[in-house]
């Protein structure tokens, strides 16, 4: 009969053993699915901040030009400016001299309103 408790208490070693086994596999797989899960969740959140990033360049081209068109705006209409501001100085150069001029021989002298005698 102790032979027969020791082959039952053996069986139940090896069944605790096949059991704990069990579980640690079990463990094991939860562990690999939720790091499997954790990377299929980044995948998707990369894919979807992409698609985002994507978006939100078309709109921003649609709507306010890439940033070598509004360099190119900025550039073109400084150039404008500075044409403008070439032109004005060629046309009024002349009357400005003309002007500076009158003053520097057109002198009259006069007493100063504070001279004392």
């Amino acid at each position: 009969m102790a032979s027969h408790q020791s082959h039952g208490v053996q069986q139940l070693l090896a069944a605790e053993k096949r059991a704990a086994d069990k579980v640690t596999e079990a463990r094991k797989r939860k562990a690999r699915r939720l790091k499997q899960a954790k990377e299929e969740a980044q995948d998707e959140i990369e894919k979807y901040r992409k698609e985002r990033e994507r978006q939100f360049r078309e709109f921003e081209a649609k709507h306010m030009g890439s940033k070598e068109d509004v360099a190119s705006k900025i550039e073109q209409d400084t150039k404008r400016r500075i044409e403008d501001m070439n032109k004005a100085i060629q046309s009024q150069k002349e009357p400005v001299i003309q002007s500076i001029l009158g003053l520097v021989y057109d002198i009259k002298p006069e007493i100063h309103k504070n001279f004392r005698q």
